[in-house]
């Protein structure tokens, strides 16, 4: 396992070396701010309401977006769940994303976690609407194909796709699969956040997309993931049927 972290943005590089083993664990986390609080801090409250807020909110629908308090003690929280997962699945991510923060980042006001089946976020800045540039990882497949250069372009075209039917979907949500002989075929997923307008949910993955030469070559999987929009390919079902 090898990573590296560069302003400003953070850049996480790793294998995918057991797809199962992650579902159950987070994928990576941030403790992007540098700034502390205490417990029983006017933003500790908050904050704990937040995370009460968006047990609430998120399941239903697979997204949800709140602020508690007020000025500098404001907490600001958003959570997305895998376009694919159902409300019960959603809610035990939720739950687990927000307690794990809590121990890998303490006293942190701002956070990010992800998991296969969920982003969980948070942060005293409110970053409501805008896209966030700032956290971000890839991840890939170990193995790699046999003919590099028809296989990137046709990663490209299923993404590309991908991006324009997410960003035209309520739920900033797609997936979509491409025949790429008799006996194998590309599998791929988009998705944003829902805090974002159309137009920034498609600039969110097209940039993502863009970065398929530096994290995915060759690869017969992987991943540009970040606070605001995330895409994935395989040469499997990557989603619940």
């Amino acid at each position: 396992m090898f990573f590296s972290k560069s302003i400003p943005l953070f850049f996480l590089l790793f294998c995918l070396l057991h797809h199962a083993a992650l579902s159950a664990s987070p994928l990576v986390h941030f403790c992007f701010s540098k700034e502390n609080y205490t417990a029983n801090s006017p933003y500790g409250a908050n904050l704990i309401q937040l995370f009460n807020l968006l047990y609430t909110k998120v399941p239903p629908t697979g997204f949800g977006l709140g602020s508690t308090g007020e000025g500098q003690n404001q907490a600001n929280g958003l959570a997305l769940c895998r376009g694919d997962v159902s409300s019960q699945d959603c809610k035990t991510c939720v739950v687990e994303a927000s307690k794990k923060l809590g121990e890998r980042c303490p006293s942190r006001k701002g956070a990010i976690i992800w998991y296969d089946n969920c982003l969980f976020k948070y942060s005293n800045v409110n970053f409501a609407g805008k896209i966030d540039n700032n956290n971000r990882f890839y991840m890939w497949n170990v193995q790699e194909v046999d003919d590099p250069t028809p296989f990137n372009e046709k990663v490209k075209e299923l993404l590309s796709g991908l991006s324009t039917k997410a960003s035209s979907n309520p739920k900033f949500y797609a997936t979509g699969e491409l025949e790429l002989s008799s006996s194998e075929t590309l599998y791929g997923l988009t998705q944003c956040t829902r805090d974002l307008s159309s137009s920034d949910c498609k600039k969110c993955l097209d940039d993502a997309i863009s970065e398929l030469p530096n994290c995915c070559d060759a690869k017969q999987g992987g991943r540009v993931v970040g606070g605001s929009c995330n895409f994935r390919y395989e040469l499997y079902p990557i989603v619940d049927p």
